[in-house]
């Protein structure tokens, strides 16, 4: 400790004037205590999808044919350079317009319990279908969609590989299935938190422990939790203190709109946490650009808990902590169109 340090702790303690300190983090008894609360990422998808489905999916998610007008593909939303998402407060969809709500992140989605903000596809297979058959997104459906792959010759083998037991494997539903296939298998090991919780001390900094000790103790684990540290509940959306309007539009009524139950008034999905230092800006609206700011709306919002400053950082550190490996893709080259393919449509 420098002199002048050492003096003014001493001065202080002499004085009788509290000097911030956070107390040494006990490892064993902090991890004792996470173990109960979340799960590490495991090293690959269990169960494994089928290969061939697996591949012929990661090449319809970098398709843009499937789209009306053949430029979005599930890529251009769920950027898997930039975190799965596509770094936007919403995506812009068909004919330039704009979604309602923020894109999620792909990565990890598998563990979700259901998937988008209200929970109106119950898994993967039926969230794959549902952008293209949207106007305001790719514009397309489920009829053009296998026209569109029929018409492109080199999809007829490769879909055949996938599902070698169907007569007329080149279907809506294999399509799906194929996509959802292929995002089974985004997931992200190996985050310094996973290390962690596995056993490896070195793994999180001081300061991001200092933070999941807070991330528990001021109660954010009551809903964010679980493998996916998220994921796998519906919460309504400021049960202290309603946030600003730009942060909870008030025309949006998250999952009341799928249910129409006064209880899920302002209910979305409880988003992952992982790799979530990656997925700016937040909240199914994308207002908040800052984790620093996004985590106070939070505390305010859900908890009524006043974090300071210092505590703030410490949490956003901690959120720091669940960035894993980034899936290594390589991008697929896509059967050619012929003469006789859709043409796109403006």
């Amino acid at each position: 400790m420098k002199p002048v340090l050492a003096a003014l702790t001493l001065i202080g303690a002499q004085a009788g004037v509290a000097v911030a300190a956070n107390p040494a983090i006990d490892d064993d008894a902090l991890r004792s205590d996470a173990q109960g609360v979340f799960e590490p990422i495991p090293q690959a998808p269990d169960p494994a999808p089928a290969p061939a489905q697996a591949e012929l999916g990661k090449m319809l998610f970098f398709e843009p044919r499937l789209s009306e007008a053949h430029n979005i593909s599930c890529n251009t939303c769920h950027n898997l350079s930039t975190g799965g998402v596509d770094l936007s407060s919403v995506s812009l969809g068909h004919r330039w317009q704009k979604g309602g709500r923020n894109s999620p992140t792909v990565l990890n989605s598998t563990y979700n319990f259901a998937q988008f903000w209200d929970g109106r596809a119950a898994n993967l297979i039926e969230q794959a279908g549902g952008p293209m058959q949207n106007p305001v997104e790719m514009a397309s459906n489920p009829n053009h969609v296998i026209e569109m792959l029929k018409a492109i010759p080199g999809y007829t083998p490769i879909f055949a590989t996938a599902f070698p037991d169907a007569t007329d494997p080149v279907t809506f539903e294999n399509a799906t299935a194929a996509i959802a296939a292929f995002e089974d298998t985004l997931i992200t090991p190996n985050a310094p938190f996973d290390r962690w919780l596995k056993g490896d001390d070195a793994a999180m900094t001081e300061e991001q422990k200092q933070g999941l000790s807070l991330f528990m103790s001021e109660g954010c684990s009551s809903c964010h939790n679980g493998m996916n540290i998220g994921g796998n509940s519906y919460q309504v959306f400021g049960v202290v203190a309603k946030p600003d309007p730009s942060i909870l539009p008030p025309e949006d009524m998250g999952r009341y709109a799928v249910t129409k139950d006064e209880a899920d008034k302002y209910a979305y999905k409880v988003p992952t946490l992982r790799n979530i230092a990656l997925t700016a800006p937040y909240f199914h609206s994308g207002a908040v650009w800052d984790l620093k700011e996004a985590v106070k709306v939070m505390a305010d919002a859900q908890l009524g808990a006043q974090l300071d400053d210092q505590q703030l950082g410490q949490i956003v550190a901690f959120l720091g902590s669940l960035t894993g490996d980034m899936p290594q893709i390589v991008y697929p080259v896509l059967p050619a169109s012929v003469a006789g393919t859709p043409h796109p449509m403006p």
